[in-house]
């Protein structure tokens, strides 16, 4: 039987915290530049293009927000199987999980991408693009659009990389990323002058090289989870359907977490269209180039716990379990914190970052800030207690709770506290979601252990 290297790396015995660390310091770094594809794009567009071209790009965040929920809900429910199958020696079937993902995962951004490109115009009004935005939304559509396959390959692979034993391979394709990204934004914003269209292009092309590095591990770098050649006879398609579902039932807490930010941002614009116009929304929209690196950071958290959990699960060594969600817990709630008192102590810097300080837009967001930021610590504590759910294969709770933070708690609170709290509410709205979530989970918790205990 084919042994699994994992480049020393031995999750079974190797101390937690140490794995955990090993892990986390590359994928942190990692995903912070996954992020920050998004806030160079923001950047250099509030200053090239100003508040209209952020308010414009926060329009179609969440066709983006959906694609990346896409890739992390296929990535994480394969990695998941991926690790399971790999502690109980079963490589081959590892290896055919992780073909089937990347194949799903083609085939549900092209399609989507086909018919957003034969509508970008509609496809903007859908989202809540105003007329006076409309030109910039459409353009951006146009242009980054054809990225999102490279996008959703990147999402998956890296899972996928790091159950392989690269974790920093992994972070290498999140580093190019990024990197060609900031230098083409700045020439084609700058230089260039395309505006939005150039931000759309730069960003395209640096997903592009970021998802084809990812692939090509995959193809021809990979130590065991190279890609299989797939078969094309009806009963290998109608198995692959049956495995790709599953994987998707246990990674769709993944999608469901990056709807949050969709609905986030798609309600958002819609309150603060209504309550301050469109500089409201060019506020916001600063805000939402920031979510995405605490959204990152409870990923980094879940991710880097995830595949030592996952393959001692597979073995049934429920100490190493729990000693790995306390220690993901715990960084969850240190990086929260950490991150809440950046956005507290420097609204000005943060805002400044964006556009020019002293304009309406300016003055909304810096004065909201410190109350979005109420939600940081609640909300990675959440995402790294979903990922546990999923690693452990208990789909029910990990989708309850996403679907409670993302849509039941969030869309309310975003409705009702405007009218209870003025325009503070609006900015509380994602905290008063999260908290509710938090405590969600510790009643459920904390009743599963009474159950466990008066069973015994």
């Amino acid at each position: 039987m084919e042994k699994l290297e994992k480049d020393s790396i031995d999750l079974s015995k190797v101390n937690v915290f140490k794995l955990f660390r090993r892990y986390f310091i590359p994928t942190l770094l990692g995903m912070l530049c996954m992020s920050a594809v998004t806030a160079i794009d923001g950047i250099c567009v509030g200053h090239g293009a100003g508040s209209d071209g952020i308010a414009a790009i926060n329009i179609y965040v969440p066709v983006f927000t959906i694609a990346t929920g896409l890739g992390l809900m296929i990535g994480a429910g394969c990695s998941v199987v991926a690790s399971i199958h790999l502690a109980r020696g079963k490589v081959k079937a590892a290896r055919l999980n992780v073909t089937q993902a990347m194949a799903l995962a083609t085939v549900a951004t092209l399609l989507p991408t086909l018919v957003i490109m034969a509508f970008p115009r509609q496809t903007a009004l859908a989202l809540g693009s105003s007329e006076h935005l409309l030109p910039l939304v459409v353009d951006y559509t146009l242009w980054f659009t054809p990225a999102l396959v490279f996008q959703a390959w990147e999402a998956i692979a890296l899972f996928v990389i790091r159950l392989d034993g690269s974790p920093k391979y992994a972070m290498a394709c999140s580093v190019v990323t990024a990197v060609a990204n900031a230098v083409l934004d700045v020439i084609f914003i700058f230089p260039f002058g395309w505006g939005v269209m150039g931000a759309a292009f730069a960003t395209a092309i640096s997903l592009a090289l970021g998802g084809l590095m990812a692939m090509g591990y995959l193809l021809f770098g990979a130590r065991t989870l190279r890609l299989l050649r797939p078969k094309w006879s009806r009963r290998s398609l109608l198995y692959s359907l049956r495995n790709v579902g599953y994987q998707c039932r246990i990674g769709s807490p993944g999608l469901l977490g990056e709807l949050t930010l969709a609905v986030l941002t798609f309600v958002g614009n819609y309150v603060f269209m209504h309550h301050m116009g469109d500089d409201g929304v060019g506020a916001f929209g600063i805000a939402c180039y920031y979510t995405p690196f605490i959204f990152m950071v409870g990923n980094a958290t879940a991710q880097s716990a995830q595949p030592i959990i996952s393959y001692n699960f597979g073995l049934g060594q429920w100490q190493r379990v729990r000693q790995t969600l306390r220690v993901a817990i715990l960084t969850a709630v240190g990086c929260g914190a950490a991150v809440t008192a950046v956005f507290v102590a420097t609204p000005q810097l943060l805002t400044g970052l964006f556009i020019k300080l002293g304009t309406p837009a300016a003055d909304i967001a810096v004065a909201g800030f410190p109350y979005f930021a109420a939600a940081f610590v609640f909300y990675v504590v959440n995402i790294t207690c979903i990922g546990f759910f999923q690693s452990v294969e208990r789909i029910k709770p990990a989708m309850t709770f996403a679907l409670l933070r993302g849509i039941v708690y969030l869309a309310p609170a975003f409705l009702l506290l405007p009218d209870l709290m003025g325009d503070t509410g609006i900015w509380l709205a994602l905290a008063v979601s999260e908290a509710l979530t938090t405590a969600s989970i510790a009643v459920y918790m904390a009743t599963r252990r009474w159950h466990k205990a008066h069973k015994s």
